[in-house]
């Protein structure tokens, strides 16, 4: 499990805040205002220890109310002002924080749909959603209100320090020059506390990974009998986040009596050597007044630059992550030209889009995959007319993906052409291409919503008809005929209410309302009970039916009927023909043939 350790410990570098540059420009506004309210907040809080001078010299010590009334309206007036203020940037920072989050949001989930397939093959799901939700929130948080904290703080204490060298030099200059001491001590603790807080959250994820397998694979554990195993490993983790947050909540507890304790040592300062200066004469009282207040306040706008600048270290590691999100490139890309003629996946032209027949060339490939060392295909030619039924069989784990692949340019060849319709399909689109495939996977996904709904993507625009019309060609609409709501049924979260089959089944519709030219058949049939495949086989032959198709297939009853067979081996084409073509080469087709067989005679 990776816990971006890396990013964690970074210095602070404002080059990675440069990077949210484009981010902040809809705001400048808003936090121009924020600044504004902030630096009236804070000269009314540094005012608050002047006006409460004004009146102990004013009013108190020479014991009249003459004037009062006015000098006390005054003093609510300001109040008033400074609750407004108060409001005003509370409403402005949370629009900040709302709308950075939710633009950051935006930016990286239009940038993963323009990223390759290969990309998701390789980064985990946990990966992608803390990015998009939980960095940027963290962001937007920091951005919103770590503003308001630091123009609030520095203002105070640079005022504040103005206010106290005027009133009184001398005791205005030994409090100022106590001000870098406590924030060095300050910032002591905030690093200790943070590593802490980092090991409670690093802690924290792994007993949530935890307790997130334990409840997926409950089923799993419970036929392995390892309950006892499941609970020490849990104990384990919780008991390591017991340490580390004790840990955390104790340097926190040692920070707070040790701030306090500057904080009552300069008010005893200033209250020692004010009195005496008081006393003699040389101050006045509502000066040694207002300058225990400013000792007193001082101490809260230190705290709060020394835990912000934490963050900002803390919550750069989630902006270098988001960032490089946003940076990640696609691995297939479409050029320049192609994109200005046919457009893009927000922005298509489909009113350029040729119509796709389905002649498929293989001219001279050569490919291996990004990750790899080895060429899976070497000068592989291989000519497929239009509604050529291709069949891919092999072991697990042979490759068999790699041609389709390929043809749906999920890869692109690293030598040679892939011709579709006579043209290098890198000279069109590839939402153009992938408009024209039907693609039915092993495991298929269903979105949250009803079968009707789960259908209707292959077409947006589809009828009600035309869905029911879809459903009866793959042989669905008697399965869902007996489910409780009909097409209305929900299908729960990733399809979770039905059965593999049925999904199955749903899926081979939804593909079929989109009517493609391609079709592609992941080794659709072989999760699913004997009966829902003799349902689909019968479907298969109809839909088919002048369409160029691959089916990756671990049965090999299924493709009998292809017209072309490529038997693939570790990663390598080694024979090809129909079927009856390769039982009379007597190779390995035969012998996989064979060994089915006869797995399915004693089944």
């Amino acid at each position: 499990m990776h816990y971006d350790d890396d990013y964690h410990n970074r210095p602070f570098s404002l080059r990675a805040w440069i990077s949210m540059a484009p981010f902040f420009r809809p705001f400048l506004r808003t936090l121009a205002e924020i600044i504004v309210l902030m630096l009236i907040c804070s000269l009314i809080d540094v005012f608050i220890p002047l006006y409460q001078k004004y009146i102990i010299d004013r009013f108190i010590f020479p014991r009249t109310a003459d004037g009062i009334l006015p000098s006390a309206l005054a003093g609510v007036a300001v109040i008033f002002v400074q609750m407004a203020a108060t409001v005003l940037f509370t409403r402005l920072a949370i629009r900040v924080e709302m709308g950075f989050s939710r633009d950051l949001k935006r930016a990286c989930f239009d940038h993963l749909q323009t990223l390759s397939l290969s990309f998701y093959n390789t980064t985990p799901v946990g990966y992608l959603i803390a990015r998009v939700m939980s960095d940027t929130d963290r962001i937007g948080l920091l951005v919103a209100w770590g503003l308001v904290d630091v123009m609030w703080g520095l203002s105070y204490i640079v005022f504040a320090v103005i206010s106290m060298l005027i009133l009184d030099i001398r005791l205005g200059m030994w409090l100022a020059l106590m001000i870098p001491v406590m924030a060095l001590v300050t910032r002591w603790f905030q690093n200790r506390i943070l590593g802490f807080n980092r090991a409670v959250r690093r802690a924290n994820t792994m007993i949530t990974g935890s307790f997130n397998e334990g409840i997926l694979g409950a089923r799993t554990s419970k036929t392995l009998v390892i309950e006892d195993i499941n609970a020490r490993e849990f104990d384990a983790l919780a008991d390591n986040m017991f340490r580390c947050a004790v840990r955390s909540t104790a340097e926190s507890a040692v920070y707070s009596p040790v701030m306090l304790m500057f904080g009552s040592f300069a008010v005893a300062m200033i209250l020692v050597q004010g009195s005496s200066y008081a006393i003699a004469g040389t101050m006045e009282f509502g000066t040694l007044s207002a300058l225990v207040s400013y000792s007193i306040g001082i101490f809260e706008p230190i705290q709060y630059l020394s835990r912000i600048f934490s963050e900002a270290t803390a919550t750069q590691a989630n902006i270098e992550r988001v960032d490089a999100l946003l940076k990640r490139p696609p691995e297939i890309t479409d050029s320049p030209e192609v994109v200005q003629k046919y457009g893009d996946s927000f922005d298509p032209r489909r009113e350029n889009w040729e119509p796709l027949t389905g002649d498929i060339m293989f001219d001279d490939v050569t490919f291996k995959y990004p990750d790899g060392d080895e060429y899976v295909l070497e000068h592989f030619n291989l000519s497929i007319p239009a509604g050529t039924c291709v069949a891919i069989v092999g072991e697990t784990g042979a490759g068999k993906s790699t041609l389709v692949n390929l043809v749906c340019r999920f890869f692109e060849p690293t030598e040679g052409r892939i011709l579709i319709d006579g043209r290098d399909y890198r000279e069109r689109s590839q939402l153009w291409l992938h408009s024209n495939i039907g693609y039915v996977l092993q495991s298929p996904h269903l979105f949250s919503g009803t079968i009707r709904d789960n259908i209707r993507y292959g077409r947006l625009d589809a009828t009600d008809e035309e869905i029911a019309t879809a459903a009866r060609l793959v042989s669905a609409d008697s399965v869902i005929a007996k489910l409780p709501m009909g097409l209305d049924t929900e299908v729960g979260e990733g399809g979770d209410r039905l059965s593999t089959g049925e999904k199955q089944l749903i899926s081979f519709a939804r593909a079929v309302l989109a009517n493609p030219r391609i079709f592609v058949l992941d080794e659709a049939t072989s999760s699913i009970d004997t009966e829902t495949e003799r349902l689909i086989q019968n479907a298969i032959s109809n839909i088919l039916q002048d369409r160029t198709s691959f089916l990756i297939a671990h049965r090999l009853s299924t493709i009998k009927m292809a017209d072309l067979i490529l038997v693939v081996k570790d990663g390598r084409i080694i024979e090809r023909g129909t079927h009856l073509e390769l039982l009379r080469k007597k190779g390995y087709y035969l012998r996989i043939y064979s060994m089915q067989f006869a797995e399915e005679i004693i089944g």
